[in-house]
């Protein structure tokens, strides 16, 4: 398993634990460090950088799974972040993630645990092969797929 993050405190609790490797990295500015890597799953959470999100599916491999969580639009209400840039619009996750992979689960909704937040939350498997080398490639939110058909959106409010 590796584990990414630009903090190395967020990572020193890793470090040394049989099977993690950790790697600290800047992954908004600096050249994306897990270029041409692919992985079975890839997790991610409370983390919303739009320039870098095809890089990022890039990184699982087909028949691999994404698990996303972040904050959603509402939630500048209740804390940060607040700004527009870190919260996804309405449905913006599964947008993103639309012929790229076949959506498993999808959720937008207001969690209470650990802190009330307001978040999307995606489960989805890679089924599209990658394109040869040199074919034209299409942004991941315009990219489609016959094989996959999303989830509808599920608005969510859990019961306390």
């Amino acid at each position: 398993m590796l584990a990414v993050d630009r903090d190395a405190a967020a990572l020193a609790g890793l470090a040394g634990l049989r099977g993690i490797t950790t790697l600290c990295a800047e992954l908004e500015t600096a050249p994306w460090p897990l270029a041409g890597q692919r992985f079975g799953l890839v997790v991610v959470t409370r983390y919303l950088w739009r320039p870098r999100f095809a890089a990022l599916l890039d990184c699982v491999a087909t028949g691999g799974l994404l698990l996303y969580e972040t904050f959603a639009r509402g939630h500048e209400a209740l804390g940060r972040p607040t700004r527009a840039e870190f919260l996804l619009e309405d449905g913006e996750l599964l947008e993103r993630c639309h012929g790229l992979a076949s959506v498993l689960a999808y959720e937008q909704l207001r969690v209470d645990e650990p802190a009330p937040a307001f978040v999307q939350r995606i489960a989805a498997r890679r089924i599209r092969v990658e394109p040869p080398a040199g074919a034209e490639r299409l942004h991941p939110a315009a990219a489609t797929s016959k094989d996959a058909e999303p989830a509808a959106p599920r608005d969510r409010n859990p019961s306390p």
